[in-house]
């Protein structure tokens, strides 16, 4: 009788490990058989990082409100396209903001930005920070995508 036992564990041994396989191949093919859908950039915005004194006093006004947790938000007016992006509360200061990308899809505005924070050694202070970044490029009416 031992010896049907054992056979059986390695029937069954040797059908799980082929299930296993075939689901990882299935697996493997469906990961490799995508297609990359990124959007095409089309081209490079030009925009300017506006200062605490050229920002419009609404959105001045919501950046406050918002400004305690990480937020992402775009104005218009009559005079651009207005980007937004808050980083929430930090516990010091010394934070800066890098924009990495500005491009327009056949479809959106691409945002890609980033929050460096205090150099080691750098005193940030002690007091809570607020980062964000607001830059304005030209008016068009394609959504933002913030990566």
């Amino acid at each position: 009788m031992g010896q049907i036992s054992r056979g059986k564990k390695t029937l069954a041994g040797r059908i799980l490990a082929c299930v296993l396989l075939l689901g990882m191949m299935v697996i493997g093919c469906l990961a490799g058989c995508t297609q990359n859908t990124a959007p095409e950039k089309l081209r490079d915005l030009e925009f300017t990082v506006v200062g605490d004194g050229e920002v419009p006093e609404e959105l001045k006004g919501i950046i406050a409100e918002k400004q305690g947790a990480p937020f992402k938000l775009t104005y218009s007016s009559g005079q651009g396209l207005y980007i937004v992006q808050g980083y929430g509360e930090q516990e010091t200061g010394g934070y800066s903001i890098a924009v990495r990308q500005l491009y327009l899809t056949e479809d959106s505005i691409v945002f890609d930005a980033e929050l460096i924070g205090p150099e080691k050694g750098e005193d940030g202070g002690t007091e809570k920070s607020y980062p964000y970044i607001v830059i304005k490029t030209e008016f068009l009416e394609n959504p933002v995508v913030f990566q």
